[in-house]
C-alpha cells in the first residue's frame, strides 16, 4: 500500500535520505562485510526512489522501502561481480534465514539496528583517516549529505570531495578495517565529537566566502548527528556536553544577524527573542551529564554558555563565574582559543587592561582572526585607538566573510570617532 502523491514527497524524501540512509547502510555494511557496496546499493535504492515516489506514492515504510530495495540493489551488483559469487550464495542465504522479509518489505529492528549505526559512525572517525576525511565520511555516509553538498559547505571541488571518500573507502577495505566497536572507546569517540565540533562551528561562523556569517544547513547537520550519537552512546556524559553546547547556542540564532544580515554581539542581542524551549532542554540535558561526575571540556563549555544562556539581561551575567570555569577549561585543555576567551571573559569581569594581560600570554594565534578582533575591543576600550585601529585591520586581513568584514570594518570606524 502506498500513500497518494502529494506535495510531501520532496520532504519524504529528503527524510530517508537524511534519517534513514545511513541505519540502512550500516546494516548491509555488516550484512555483506562491504562498506563501498553498501554505499552503492543505497544511492541506487534513493535514486529509485526519488524517480519512482512521484508517481507510485510515498510507502507505507518508507525505511522499510529502502532497506528492501538497497539489498536487492546489493545482491544484484554482487552477481554482477562473478568473483564475489561465493560471497553472495552465503550472504543470500544469510538474510533469506533470518527472515527479515514481511510482506515483501525487510522490517528495521530498532533493536538491531543500533549497534550497526554505531559501528558505521564509529567507523567514519578511525584513527587510520584524516581529520577532513572523518567529517567527509560522517556526513556522506552517517548523514546522508550529498557528495555536491558536503563540497559546497567546506567549499571544495565536488571531484576533489568526490575523490577524498573514494580514496577513505578504498584504505578502509585494503587495510581491512573491521566494521566493529573497539574495546577502548575513549579515542574514537573524542575524534567523533571532534567531527561534529567542526562541522557546527562551520556553520555557526563560516570560514567561506560569501555574505552569510552562518550555515543553518550544516548547524542543523551537526545538531542531528550530535542527538544521534547520544542516543547511541547514553552513558557518554561528553557526548550530552557537545549536545548541550550545541542547543545552547542555537537558542540564539535569531538574534546573531540583524535585518540587513549584519553580525549583532551577545550583549546586543535581544534576549527576549532567544529560544527557550531549546535553552530549557539544553539546561536538562547539560544537568543530566553533570550528575554522573565526569567532567570534561564539552560539559565545562555547555556550563559556561548556561550561564549566557539563563541571563535573562546581559548585566545578569555572572562574569567572576564564566572566569573560574575559563580557568578550568584552561588548564584540561591547554588550548590557546580557551586562553583567548579567558582574556574577554576577564576582561569584562575585571576591566579590558587585566583582559589584555591574559591576552598577552597567548601564542600560536597569530592566524586567527578572533585573536586580532577580540585584541582590538579591548584596546579600544582601554582608549588605545591607534593600536585598535591596527588590530582591527589585521583581523579584517584574515577573514573572508563578507559580514564578519563589515562588522570589522564598522569597529575599525569606531576607533575614529
Amino acid at each position: 500500500m502506498t500513500q497518494p502523491v502529494t506535495a510531501g514527497v520532496e520532504a519524504a524524501l529528503s527524510r530517508l535520505m537524511r534519517e534513514e540512509s545511513g541505519r540502512v547502510l550500516a546494516l548491509l555494511s555488516r550484512r555483506f562485510d562491504d562498506l563501498d557496496l553498501a554505499d552503492e546499493s543505497v544511492q541506487e535504492a534513493l535514486i529509485e526512489a526519488a524517480r519512482t515516489w512521484p508517481e507510485q506514492g510515498i510507502p507505507a515504510n518508507p525505511a522499510g522501502w529502502l532497506l528492501t530495495v538497497a539489498r536487492r540493489k546489493a545482491l544484484d551488483l554482487l552477481r554482477r561481480r562473478t568473483s564475489a559469487r561465493r560471497r553472495l550464495e552465503a550472504s543470500a542465504t544469510q538474510l533469506v534465514e533470518a527472515g527479515e522479509v514481511v510482506g515483501g518489505v525487510d522490517m528495521i529492528d530498532d533493536g538491531d539496528v543500533g549497534d550497526e549505526h554505531l559501528r558505521l559512525v564509529l567507523l567514519c572517525c578511525h584513527p587510520a583517516l584524516d581529520r577532513d576525511t572523518q567529517i567527509a565520511l560522517t556526513l556522506r555516509l552517517v548523514g546522508g549529505l550529498t557528495t555536491a553538498e558536503i563540497a559546497a559547505a567546506f567549499l571544495v571541488p565536488e571531484a576533489t570531495l568526490a575523490q577524498r571518500i573514494v580514496r577513505a573507502k578504498r584504505k578502509i577495505r585494503d587495510a581491512g578495517i573491521p566494521m566493529t566497536i573497539p574495546a577502548n572507546l575513549d579515542d574514537r569517540v573524542d575524534a567523533l565529537l571532534g567531527v561534529l565540533y567542526l562541522i557546527f562551528n562551520e556553520g555557526y561562523l563560516s570560514r567561506g566566502e560569501g555574505d552569510s556569517a552562518m550555515r543553518v544547513d550544516l548547524i542543523d547537520e551537526a545538531i542531528r548527528l550530535t542527538r544521534l550519537v547520544r542516543d547511541l552512546l547514553p552513558e557518554r556524559p561528553e557526548v550530552a556536553g557537545l549536545f548541550a553546547l550545541e542547543l545552547f547556542a542555537c537558542s540564539r540564532l535569531a538574534t546573531r544577524l540583524d535585518p540587513w544580515g549584519d553580525l549583532v554581539l551577545l550583549g546586543d542581542q535581544d534576549r527576549s527573542l532567544w529560544d527557550l524551549g531549546m535553552i530549557n532542554e539544553a539546561n536538562r540535558v547539560l544537568s543530566g551529564a553533570m550528575a554522573r561526575m565526569q567532567p570534561g571540556p564539552f560539559q565545562l563549555q555547555a556550563t559556561i554558555a548556561a550561564y549566557h544562556s539563563n541571563a535573562r539581561t546581559a548585566a545578569d551575567t555572572d562574569w567572576p563565574m564564566i572566569v573560574r570555569l575559563y580557568r578550568q577549561l584552561s588548564v584540561m585543555t591547554d588550548s590557546p582559543v580557551v586562553t583567548l576567551n579567558l582574556a574577554v571573559a576577564v576582561a569584562m569581569a575585571d576591566g579590558p587592561n587585566a583582559g589584555l594581560a591574559v591576552l598577552s600570554t597567548t601564542t600560536g594565534l597569530d592566524d586567527y582572526h578572533l585573536f586580532h578582533a577580540a585584541r582590538a575591543e579591548l584596546l579600544l576600550r582601554s582608549g588605545r585607538r591607534e593600536e585598535a585601529a591596527a588590530a582591527f585591520g589585521v583581523a579584517a586581513t584574515l577573514t573572508d566573510n563578507a559580514a564578519e568584514l563589515r562588522h570589522l570594518e564598522r569597529r575599525l570606524r569606531a576607533t575614529h570617532g
